[in-house]
């Protein structure tokens, strides 16, 4: 049976289902990436849309999934995004 990280009690790096926007740990966490390669990946040097609140950089849960959507899209058309 699988487990969701997500939902483990007590767990340091658990996000919650409804969690919004991820700060760069989380979402490079989520996405499999360095925290380095996400920056690269951020807008205005890639394509991934980022929010800015004070000093905090957040990423949408949605921007993160669109941006995976895009990249699978691309993949199976046998090109890159």
């Amino acid at each position: 049976m699988a487990t969701d990280r997500s939902t483990i009690p007590g767990s340091a790096s658990a996000i919650p289902p409804t969690a919004l926007a991820l700060r760069p740990r989380e979402a490079a966490k989520a996405l499999g990436i360095s925290e380095r390669m996400l920056w690269s990946l951020t807008a205005p040097r890639g394509t991934i849309q980022s929010v800015r609140v004070g000093s905090c950089a957040l990423y949408p849960v949605t921007e993160l999934q669109a941006w995976l959507d895009r990249q699978a899209q691309a993949t199976s058309e046998g090109g890159a995004a």
